[in-house]
């Protein structure tokens, strides 16, 4: 025989679970939003050359891709492109930008060199950014463009809430189509440059530039 409640102390009993229920979850979902947030405001770019091992796994990878893929994309176009280069493959894009950095310019300064040479073997894993833009497409080129930096944005969060440190660089090497050619990217497609990921800690909080966010911010009231 079950135990016997009263009427009258099932609908009390039964809203209290629920309330208490209800109220578990909004504090859990306050919790995971303001994680979400310090996670956001305290991710720094990393510079390449201080990157070091370990890595992110295969799997941490393709969450970062994933989130990538979240990204604001009007029309549904999915412009963005992402080559991963990891493993013995550093080597070889290191071997490319050498070359084409010195079939560019032979006399281009060591220093320079041996960044360009070092930034891809000190990063644990490379991503080559790329965009398939549809010049005559109704969504204009350049929301094309603001799509896959979105994209590259959520990629780099990504990979900081996962416990790394990255940075988006561009230059010479990022937008030379023979390596752009290299590394697969079509005719109908831009190299727009590189991701590089690995362990290391970001600098520290910029006071000066939080500073500046009265000059960048504004209300307008009409």
């Amino acid at each position: 025989m079950g135990i016997e409640t009263h009427p009258s102390e099932a609908p009390e009993h039964a809203g209290s679970g629920i309330a208490t229920g209800t109220a578990g979850a909004t504090a859990a979902a306050t919790a995971t939003g303001a994680a979400a947030l310090a996670a956001l405001l305290s991710r720094r770019s990393v510079p390449a050359l201080q990157l070091h091992a370990p890595g992110p796994t295969a799997e941490q990878i393709d969450a970062a891709l994933e989130a990538a893929l979240h990204a604001p994309d009007h029309g549904m176009l999915r412009p963005w492109r992402f080559v991963v280069i990891r493993g013995a493959a550093r080597e070889r894009l290191s071997q490319l930008f050498v070359r084409r950095s010195l079939e560019r310019d032979p006399a281009i300064p060591p220093a320079k060199l041996d960044k360009a040479r070092h930034q891809p073997l000190a990063a644990q894993v490379v991503i080559a950014v790329g965009a398939r833009i549809l010049p005559e497409h109704k969504v204009p080129e350049l929301e094309q463009l603001l799509s896959t930096g979105a994209a590259v944005m959520n990629l780099l969060n990504a990979f900081h809430a996962q416990g790394y440190g990255a940075i988006w660089l561009t230059g010479a090497n990022a937008y030379d189509p023979q390596v752009a050619a290299a590394l697969g990217f079509s005719a109908e497609e831009r190299c727009l440059g590189f991701v590089y990921v690995g362990s290391g800690e970001p600098p520290a909080r910029d006071s000066a530039r939080l500073a500046q966010r009265g000059a960048i911010a504004r209300e307008w009231t009409g």
